[in-house]
């Protein structure tokens, strides 16, 4: 496993050409998911306040956050293409973002606690020599089981809440949490590899065998390829 410590260190400086990819995230499970592609790239800390942006809904904030974040990592390059995400939880029609505190961990994990929320995961691809920017959001159902308060205390004591949407990680600890889930593992950690894919060829970026990387845990082909993409 790739430590956060190895993965700041892999930021690089330089200039990059047209085939570059820029990852506009310090999310080391994003930079972990981009790499089962099979592709290079670079990585910038888009450095925006998440705070400062809400959609009128769950799926719109999540576009919103990850249209903004391409946007304020494109200004430290001319050439390149940068891709963000960001994720949140769609819960009761309001949208759950990071915990800021133990309080909040809590209340967050007690309000999904026995119920089935989506976690909507905001995609942007934006080509900086043209300007052309293709944005879109993926969603997964998860159901959360009726875990008690002594789990909720003890998941929370291991620090694993924090800095994830909804106050849990499917890839971690956060697993036992879980009672199931329709739809995308990877989007629920943070990157839909199949969406991604599809908007980085509509911006010319070049995936040789990337795609044959996109399916399902079975091997099936994943069912998302070929969604349609709003411009």
């Amino acid at each position: 496993m790739i430590s956060d410590s190895e993965v700041h260190s892999r930021i690089v400086t330089r200039e990059p050409t047209k085939q570059t990819l820029i990852l506009a995230s310090a999310s080391p499970r994003r930079h972990r998911i981009l790499r089962g592609l099979g592709i290079s790239f670079e990585v910038v800390d888009s450095g925006l306040d998440e705070e400062l942006f809400s959609g009128s809904s769950p799926e719109e904030t999540a576009t919103l956050l990850a249209t903004n974040k391409a946007e304020s990592a494109a200004g430290r390059h001319s050439t390149g293409i940068v891709l963000a995400a960001d994720t949140v939880i769609g819960f009761r029609g309001h949208h759950l973002g990071k915990p800021v505190d133990n309080p909040h961990a809590s209340e967050m994990l007690r309000q999904l606690r026995g119920f089935t929320h989506e976690v909507i995961t905001g995609i942007s691809v934006l080509d900086l020599e043209s300007g052309r920017q293709i944005s879109t959001a993926v969603s997964t159902r998860v159901t959360m089981r009726k875990y008690g308060e002594v789990e909720i205390e003890e998941y929370i004591g291991s620090g694993e809440p924090f800095g994830k949407a909804g106050a849990y990680a499917i890839q971690g600890l956060g697993s036992s949490l879980i009672s199931s889930y329709e739809g995308c593992y990877n989007n629920i950690v943070g990157l839909p590899l199949c969406e991604t894919v599809v908007l980085l060829s509509k911006v010319g970026f070049e995936l040789t065998g990337a795609k044959e990387r996109c399916r399902l845990p079975s091997g099936e082909p994943c069912p998302r390829i070929g969604r349609k993409i709003q411009e």
